[in-house]
């Protein structure tokens, strides 16, 4: 008799076991069991920030314009990027800034980005230049690339100031497989623009390089630069909204034009989706109010305070956030048309009617 009643102890433990791990595999999930699973969330999890997160080593601080500070940052076998990749730094107080990489693409041992200071911005370059040195680790995402160098017959580049750093690894590989390429770049002097000096002589042959310091000859002619563009020729530009602005003017109705601004483009505040709605958040049962003139990221954080961000501007993409029901008001330049069929930057687009349900 005690043989059959321990075999049926077993089994009914051995049952009892699996239940459980069944159980917490179930829950874990669904943070909302027994409520039925909602499918895996695209929030925070895109293929934009799928990227390792890394410690490395500032072996070089070096000052290559007025105001303007380069850093190599040093690790074993890190990834091969394309020029126009930028990497995430997240700096000593936690803020996180984006910078694209000047480097070499092959150097799978160092990274190399350049910031300008900029004594009216959000703090962040500051904190570079004033924090940052020699012999400091920082942590940094990525790299990643949203400015990509495509395959044309021709180039021409419109640069201004800072804007050089994505685009100098671009026109190095141009130089270096012959291209036909010609760029224009300004800067407010001489002494402001960095790596003015290897970009001049990238440019020796055939006379590809054109630079206009605002302090001797004004403003660059744009209009002039992109006048006559041979039929197929990539139109990049990198810099201050004015430029951005100036250099979409210039181009012909369909020219397709490849961009990376400093900061957002300038939105309607008065437009479509300016008013108040709601948002409701969907995994965890909340719904918050978003005034008028208040973002979808600062109404959202009151409830769910670590949903990550960085620019608050609408063109890092770290905030992106998957819209499960509502219309959205896109006011980015950086989400694809694809993306934009699901998902928003909540630091800046909001909602053309009077509600959304966001997947957090």
């Amino acid at each position: 008799m005690a043989l059959p009643r321990l075999r049926t102890v077993v089994l009914v433990s051995g049952a009892a076991l699996l239940t459980r791990r069944a159980l917490k595999r179930r829950i874990a999930r669904s943070p909302l069991w027994p409520l039925p699973a909602l499918p895996e969330p695209v929030s925070g999890h895109s293929q934009r920030r799928a990227t390792a997160v890394r410690r490395l080593l500032i072996t070089e601080r070096s000052e290559v314009a007025e105001g303007v500070v380069r850093l190599r940052l040093e690790g074993a076998g890190l990834p091969r990027w394309e020029p126009g990749a930028h990497l995430d730094l997240v700096l000593p107080s936690g803020l996180v800034r984006q910078y694209s990489l000047c480097g070499d693409p092959e150097d799978t041992g160092a990274y190399t980005v350049a910031t300008r200071l900029v004594a009216d911005g959000r703090g962040g370059s500051r904190e570079v230049h004033e924090q940052l040195r020699e012999g400091l680790e920082i942590e940094v995402r990525g790299p990643r690339n949203r400015f990509p160098l495509t395959e044309a017959p021709a180039y021409a580049f419109v640069v201004g100031g800072i804007g050089i750093t994505p685009v100098l690894p671009m026109l190095r590989s141009l130089a270096a497989s012959g291209a036909d390429w010609r760029l224009l770049y300004g800067g407010r002097s001489r002494a402001s623009m960095p790596f003015l000096e290897e970009i001049e002589k990238l440019g020796a042959d055939g006379d590809r390089v054109t630079v206009v310091a605002q302090d001797e000859t004004g403003h660059p002619d744009v209009a002039g630069a992109l006048a006559e563009l041979a039929p197929g020729t990539a139109v990049y530009c990198c810099g201050p909204e004015l430029l951005t602005d100036a250099v979409a003017a210039a181009l012909p109705a369909g020219r397709p034009l490849h961009l990376e601004r400093f900061s957002a483009a300038a939105g309607d505040a008065a437009g479509p989706g300016s008013g108040p709605f709601e948002v409701e958040l969907r995994r965890s049962g909340r719904t918050v109010p978003v005034a008028a003139g208040q973002s979808v990221l600062a109404a959202v954080r009151t409830a769910a305070p670590h949903v990550a961000y960085s620019c608050e501007q609408g063109f890092c993409g770290t905030c992106q956030q998957r819209v499960l029901e509502g219309e959205i008001d896109h006011r980015d330049d950086l989400l694809t048309d694809d993306e934009r069929g699901d998902s928003m930057l909540i630091c800046v687009s909001r909602c053309r009617g009077g509600r959304l349900v966001l997947d957090l």
